[in-house]
């Protein structure tokens, strides 16, 4: 077997078994880990002069998106609703950036989206030292 097969396979096990034993904060985070990751991966992609190599992983930040969107409670709490419409918004632009191949408009959901991101980071980890 080829050593990159072998790094692969204990990549994948090691995501596997990361994502079954995270808490729901965890996998919130890592949800917005991985769509920082791709909106970054696009934005280089756009910055670099290959908007055909942007589409995919703004495709797949599109999905994040919905799926944040669809396991969000927006009842259960005063900022859900507000949160909903952002998420809705950010969708929106996902698809604009992907249908233009548009740096700009990939950079600003990138800047907002790391915002959410640390800001779910610190209420995770406020979470873990208050059950700790």
């Amino acid at each position: 077997m080829y050593p990159s097969k072998t790094a692969a396979a204990g990549r994948e096990t090691y995501l596997a078994a990361s994502v079954q034993t995270a808490s729901p904060a965890q996998l919130l985070v890592m949800l917005y880990e991985r769509l920082v990751l791709d909106l970054e991966r696009a934005s280089a992609a756009l910055k670099s002069g290959q908007p055909s190599q942007a589409h995919e992983p703004l495709l797949h930040a599109q999905e994040i998106v919905l799926e944040l969107n669809a396991s969000l409670n927006a009842d259960g709490w005063e900022g859900g609703p507000g949160l909903a419409s952002l998420y809705d918004y950010l969708h929106g632009e996902l698809v604009r950036a992907n249908i233009a191949k548009d740096q700009r408009i990939t950079d600003f959901c990138l800047n907002t989206v790391v915002v959410l991101r640390d800001t779910w980071r610190e209420a995770a980890l406020g979470l873990m030292s208050v059950s700790a």
